[in-house]
Formats: C-alpha cells, sequence, structure tokens
C-alpha cells in the first residue's frame, strides 16, 4: 500500500470516528499532493508525498513558537495533535546524536574545513536525512562542526 492509499484510508477512518483534527490534517496533505501533482503534471511516489508531509510538519512547527508568545493554549493543543498525525507517516526520526554523526562523516566525505562549505556540506547531508530530521537542527551541527 502506497502512502497516498494509507493516507485515504486514514481519513476515511477519522471521518467514521469523527476524528476531526485528524481529518482535516490528512485532509491538507492529500491537497498538497494534488496540488504538485496537478501543477507539474506528475504522480508522486512515497518520497515526493513525504516531503509535502515534511513540509507541512515544518509549518506547524516554525508557528507553535508565536501561538505560545499569544497564549492561545487552544490553538497550541491543536497544532501538537496536527505534528502528531503529521510525524506518524514519516519515517522514524534520528535523534540528535545520529544527526550530529552524520553530518560528522559528512564534513569528512567532503573535506569541508569552514563556514564557506556550509552550502557544500548541507547539499550532501540532505539527501540523508531527508523527512528524517529537521534542516535547521542539521544546519546547527553543520553550523557548530565547521566553526570548531
Amino acid at each position: 500500500m502506497s502512502l497516498k492509499e494509507k493516507l485515504l484510508q486514514d481519513m476515511k477512518d477519522a471521518m467514521k470516528n469523527k476524528e476531526t483534527i485528524r481529518k482535516n490534517t490528512i485532509q491538507l496533505v492529500r491537497s498538497g499532493v494534488l496540488q504538485i501533482e496537478k501543477d507539474n503534471k506528475v504522480e508522486l511516489d512515497d518520497s515526493g508525498v513525504i516531503d509535502v508531509i515534511a513540509k507541512e510538519l515544518k509549518k506547524r512547527r516554525d508557528s507553535l513558537p508565536e501561538f505560545e508568545k499569544s497564549g492561545r493554549m487552544d490553538l497550541i493543543e491543536n497544532l501538537n495533535k496536527e505534528i502528531e498525525v503529521l510525524l506518524a507517516y514519516l519515517p522514524e526520526q534520528l535523534s540528535e546524536g545520529e544527526i550530529k554523526q552524520i553530518v560528522q562523516d559528512t564534513i569528512n566525505e567532503v573535506g569541508a574545513t569552514t563556514m564557506k562549505d556550509m552550502g557544500k556540506v548541507m547539499g550532501a547531508v540532505s539527501p540523508k536525512v531527508k523527512g528524517r530530521a529537521d534542516n535547521k537542527i542539521v544546519s546547527g551541527f553543520v553550523k557548530e562542526l565547521l566553526t570548531k
């Protein structure tokens, strides 16, 4: 069963069980996938669907601090539920130790020594951690390891 089929089935289940947040989150992902497919006239595979899910997850994580600043606990609670739903469709997330090790190995592979090489390192690391780590965390480790 492909990821798109799983999303459709899970959306139907959420509708039957009246899980509004889960249903809405899955619908949002499915509409994002559909939009990309129509715009680019392509059929997305699981990797493309994971990209859409990762983008939606990033949007939610980025808006979380804003809701915390404004004290909107109701929205924070819903946002956390949406994040849980999205994480269920992504591959298992890497721990910080694993990310740091991948970054260090990549730095050694490409022979990076200074911050000028950050783009080269990020370009090589991104495919290795795609969908399994937030690029903000990855770039933090790259900066930290290149400034030593």
